[in-house]
């Protein structure tokens, strides 16, 4: 397959996870390899996790889960296969410095730490105009 990236192409980017709108969190996929994803999202004002014009914790979180699909569906696309749905399996540890608002972009980085029978162990930064606002470390699991 092709290589893709980077891109915005919002169409493309949704088909690599399992969530459809309006319960997609990731927008941009900029940097891919075998370890480690680059992913943005931009924050808009009729996201379902828009409180007062600030995004939620909850929202970061599923960000980040989105990220790590996101990561899974592009390497299912670079094999030719349709991406699996994934779940998150447990959050080892959240933390958020700053809660973004809308208009604000974010960009997250996942390392995948290990990767053992479908199951995920990932390191997620997020950063806000290059400032971390946010870091989870977090299992995923693919059906």
């Amino acid at each position: 397959m092709e290589n893709r990236l980077p891109t915005s192409d919002k169409d493309f980017v949704e088909s690599l996870i399992p969530q459809r709108f309006p319960f997609v969190m990731v927008h941009e996929l900029t940097e891919y390899s075998e370890k480690h994803l680059i992913s943005g999202f931009e924050i808009k004002e009729d996201n379902l996790f828009v409180q007062n014009g600030i995004f939620q914790a909850s929202g970061m979180i599923e960000h980040q889960a989105q990220s790590v699909a996101l990561h899974t569906g592009y390497k299912y696309f670079l094999l030719g296969k349709e991406a699996p749905t994934g779940y998150i399996g447990a959050i080892k540890s959240f933390e958020a410095e700053v809660l973004p608002k809308t208009g604000d972009r974010l960009i997250s980085e996942v390392t995948i730490l290990n990767e053992v029978m479908g199951v995920t162990l990932v390191d997620i930064v997020t950063r806000l105009n290059g400032d971390v606002i946010a870091k989870s470390q977090m299992k995923t699991a693919v059906k």
